[in-house]
């Protein structure tokens, strides 16, 4: 259980309780835990749900956990990449961040789809997985439960306000195509809008002492206990790499997408996390720098905790 959890736990239970709860944890071998993964660890496809759109449409949604904590893989549109049926190229990453990503894309189906299914096929390290996306009525999602599954809401967690959030909307200046050369930061701008829905909140808690510091953080190098985590609220802007196999440095340092729970990461998912001060205009910009050659497909993100909007740019590397 992390420090969190442990926090969480002491308003609901009470310290009497708690005290029950964390005797239990020290008596539980350390062998049961689940085990955690710097690297080697394959990426495991996901299934989020569908939403209907107001023309009759439908849309999947789709996201992935990479069970490592720090190595990103790489995997082509390919046979180890690929949709079916129909074209293999559905808009998917060819670059998969650490850990657990959510509703990372979307892929639109027309109103007669039915009762077929769409398959993501992803090979990573020597392992091939599958997902099967299909329009069943329990798949049925709404934003109050993309803010709940990553982590903005607490369980049974509502009000009027947040259900009428919308998500950020973000444009990327200068247009969506670029060319720029490797070691020569390109300088990249964007507007993000928002409705001030949900309002930051700070984090009251007193920061844990040294030594506690060091046995919380090797306890968060584990996977989640919970199906969902606690997120921070508050509007941030990120950019972070789609599609491109080289080392791409962002300047300054980006807020994390992926759910770091760590620590000092910096990540909305990590204790003690606040969003850091707004830009007065709404104009943000960041320096990248790539080390290799290349074609790379880039994502900027504004979040405001609870929803998100994406746009994309596409960058051509040369020496």
């Amino acid at each position: 259980m992390t420090y969190r959890a442990l926090s969480i736990a002491a308003r609901v239970l009470g310290p009497v309780s708690l005290l029950l709860v964390a005797l239990l944890m020290l008596l539980t071998p350390a062998g049961t835990r689940a085990q955690s993964y710097a690297s080697g660890q394959p990426v495991w496809p996901a299934f989020e749900g569908w939403e209907k759109n107001d023309d009759g449409s439908f849309t999947f949604l789709f996201g992935y956990m990479n069970d490592n904590w720090a190595e990103e893989i790489d995997v082509p549109i390919g046979p180890g990449n690929s949709f079916e049926p129909g074209v293999p190229d559905r808009g998917q990453p060819t670059h998969f961040l650490p850990r657990r990503n959510r509703f990372i894309f979307r892929v639109r189906v027309p109103a007669d789809f039915g009762t077929k299914e769409m398959i993501w096929t992803l090979t990573t390290q020597g392992k091939t997985q599958k997902v099967f996306a299909s329009l069943r009525i329990d798949s049925l999602i709404e934003n109050i439960d993309i803010m709940s599954e990553t982590g903005a809401l607490g369980a049974g967690v509502s009000n009027p306000e947040i259900r009428a959030d919308k998500p950020p909307e973000l444009t990327i200046e200068g247009g969506k195509t670029r060319t720029a050369k490797v070691g020569e930061p390109l300088a990249l701008v964007v507007t993000v809008k928002d409705d001030g829905v949900p309002r930051a909140r700070s984090q009251t808690q007193p920061p844990p002492t040294p030594a506690a510091s060091a046995r919380i953080r090797e306890a968060m190098m584990s996977p989640p206990y919970r199906p969902t985590v606690n997120k921070a609220v508050g509007l941030h802007q990120s950019w972070f790499v789609y599609r491109g196999a080289g080392k791409v440095t962002f300047d300054p340092a980006q807020v994390k997408v992926w759910e770091d729970t760590r620590i000092g990461a910096n990540s909305p998912w990590a204790p003690f996390w606040t969003p850091p001060p707004l830009m007065p205009d709404g104009k943000y910009t960041t320096r990248v720098t790539f080390d290799a050659p290349g074609t790379y497909v880039l994502r900027a993100r504004a979040d405001d905790g609870a929803l998100t909007g994406d746009d994309e740019l596409t960058v051509t590397v040369t020496r």
